[in-house]
């Protein structure tokens, strides 16, 4: 079988209705455009309702009836249309990505510190690739449930700046303020900056960690462990971390 490529543009609806035609299955992987989520969800799941399609999986947030996380407002009102849209789904509430994380090391080796609001917040982070979307939509048995996916093992950004000190690097922990205005000065818009302000608010009270084990049951493996992302930036950055 072929592959088709389909324009698929959540804010234009007449494109995801040609996109889901004869769609069995469809991932709706949510909307980076922080307040402006929930309107493109629902084109999407219009569309796969008009298109009669038997599993729309979708990738919402942790907890996401529960959170107290802004992150999750938009998430919790897609989850809450998807189900009374009468199609069969799957919630799959993911956890934070390592990436989130490691990503954003390099200024942190730079200037020695990296940055956060989170105080000893825990973190149940697992990496991108860890994340079950292609298991849901390649097995059976998954239908109307909702799962909690995340790391096996917790970590605090102290215990993160810990996994990087092959150079004098600590965690600063910041009121929610500064710390935005410090992402600000990175060059972050200032919706991301204030969505990662008040996640790592909520990460200090528990919303982003999680012992739930679904992830690691779903992909029947164990997720990426934080030693294993900070080891590739140390290679990437053509370095050797004294362990």
């Amino acid at each position: 079988m072929g592959v088709q490529l389909r324009e698929a543009d959540y804010t234009k609806p007449e494109t995801l209705a040609r996109a889901f035609a004869g769609a069995e299955k469809v991932l709706l992987i949510s909307s980076s455009e922080i307040g402006q989520r929930f309107a493109q969800h629902q084109h999407v799941i219009d569309a796969a309702v008009g298109a009669n399609v038997k599993l729309l999986v979708y990738t919402s947030i942790l907890r996401a009836d529960t959170s107290t996380l802004s992150l999750a407002t938009e998430h919790l009102a897609t989850e809450k249309a998807i189900q009374a849209s009468g199609l069969p789904f799957v919630i799959l509430r993911n956890g934070w990505y390592l990436e989130n994380h490691t990503e954003s090391l390099a200024p942190a080796l730079q200037y020695g510190a990296i940055l956060g609001a989170a105080k000893e917040g825990k973190f149940a982070s697992a990496a991108r690739a860890d994340y079950a979307a292609a298991v849901v939509l390649t097995s059976q048995g998954h239908k109307n449930k909702v799962y909690e996916l995340a790391g096996d093992k917790s970590f605090t950004l102290s215990e993160l700046a810990a996994e990087v000190a092959k150079i004098t690097v600590v965690y600063q922990d910041l009121p929610q303020e500064e710390y935005e205005k410090a992402l600000l000065k990175f060059g972050l818009p200032m919706p991301i900056a204030a969505m990662l302000a008040d996640s790592d608010v909520g990460a200090a009270k528990g919303a982003l960690d999680s012992q739930s084990g679904d992830l690691r049951s779903l992909i029947g493996r164990p997720t990426t462990a934080l030693i294993e992302a900070t080891d590739r930036l140390c290679k990437a950055c053509n370095d050797s971390c004294d362990r």
